[in-house]
């Protein structure tokens, strides 16, 4: 952070600007640090002769591991970045958005998420990717679990005559539901609300 004295904003002295650039700073570190332009800093370190400092690349898993802590029980939670509207956990990585617990789900299987990925664990957004499962694997994890359970197989369309090997879901104990009817539910529900 800027030492006493310094002035933040685009009144930051060049002094300073140049003191962290010989302190082997980033132009956009020293941007943030002292509230000040990078364009500004940038012309200041081509004054200075001073070369660009290399990008420090860290891979997708090196980053997202970055933006986690341990939590009580093995969780772990996230610190980085969340989507404005929802909340979600998420990373920009190379131009590209990633929910943490995609990238959670990766890192346990080696592959990308099979639908939405989230945990399992009933830890509130959990990303420890043990507890993470994409929408295929929990749909097989949780029919398993019917069939374990003894509820035996579920029907082939719902009692509103809708496609269960398209829209057919389990809860999270195996009980069947049917996501067409939910969706339907909800149009109606935000209907009579408007």
């Amino acid at each position: 952070m800027p030492g006493p004295g310094t002035r933040p904003g685009r009144y930051a002295s060049r002094e300073q600007i140049e003191q962290l650039l010989r302190d082997g700073g980033s132009n956009s570190a020293i941007a943030r640090e002292l509230h000040s332009d990078r364009h500004r800093v940038a012309a200041i370190r081509r004054d200075l002769g001073l070369p660009n400092v290399p990008a420090q690349p860290l891979t997708l898993e090196e980053k997202w591991r970055a933006r986690t802590r341990p939590a009580d029980g093995g969780h772990l939670e996230w610190t980085g970045e969340r989507q404005s509207t929802s909340g979600t956990p998420v990373m920009r990585y190379e131009g590209r958005t990633f929910t943490a617990a995609a990238i959670a789900f990766r890192i346990r299987t080696g592959r990308a998420p099979d639908g939405y990925a989230r945990a399992e664990c009933g830890h509130h957004q959990c990303v420890e990717p043990a507890h993470v499962d994409d929408t295929a694997t929990r749909m097989t994890t949780r029919e398993q679990l019917r069939y374990l359970t003894g509820r035996g197989e579920r029907k082939p369309v719902c009692r509103h005559g809708h496609d269960q090997a398209v829209e057919g879901r389990f809860e999270s104990d195996g009980r069947p539901y049917c996501e067409a009817c939910k969706r339907d539910q909800r149009r109606r529900t935000a209907g009579r609300a408007v």
